[in-house]
């Protein structure tokens, strides 16, 4: 289940993330320097701000009982009419679907409020990431270098994957 961020949510990312670091930090540079209360505010503060300017949507992954288990979200950042989709889970909750269930709805989501494209770009090392838009009939468009500071487990080569509207 996604639902947008609240926020009163603020102690839920931040210990369900900050539980995640282990985990994420390897793979994704905001969790490679810790992660904070502050952080956490920031990011559900942004994530509305982002909803008002149509700029972004961002969403916590839930179990049916309300349980956390993860993140993910949209951007505009790959230009007009496309969306980039992002996604993590915490540990406990990773190979049951739910990123792939989440970018799936996400990417409909995208084409639904008129995207002509959704992204999804991981470090190639990263197979587990690679794996969900494999799944879901995205093609692999590009091989470039990361746009963003690498990480531990990173080799240094982003692959972009892309689907367009049908």
């Amino acid at each position: 289940m996604l639902r947008r961020w609240a926020l009163d949510e603020v102690d839920e990312l931040y210990r369900t993330a900050a539980d995640s670091l282990t985990h994420l930090a390897p793979w994704m540079a905001w969790a490679a320097h810790g992660y904070s209360d502050a952080d956490a505010r920031h990011h559900i503060e942004q994530v509305h701000a982002d909803w008002a300017e149509r700029r972004g949507y961002g969403y916590a992954i839930r179990l049916a009982d309300g349980t956390l288990v993860g993140a993910c979200g949209m951007t505009d950042r790959i230009g007009p009419g496309g969306m980039e989709i992002g996604y993590w889970l915490h540990p406990a909750h990773t190979g049951n679907g739910y990123v792939t269930a989440a970018a799936a709805a996400l990417t409909a989501e995208a084409f639904r409020i008129g995207a002509d494209r959704v992204e999804i770009v991981h470090d190639v090392a990263n197979a587990r990431s690679g794996a969900v838009p494999r799944r879901l009939g995205f093609t692999e468009v590009a091989r470039r270098p990361p746009q963003e500071e690498r990480t531990s487990a990173e080799a240094g080569e982003d692959v972009v994957w892309r689907r367009t509207a049908p």
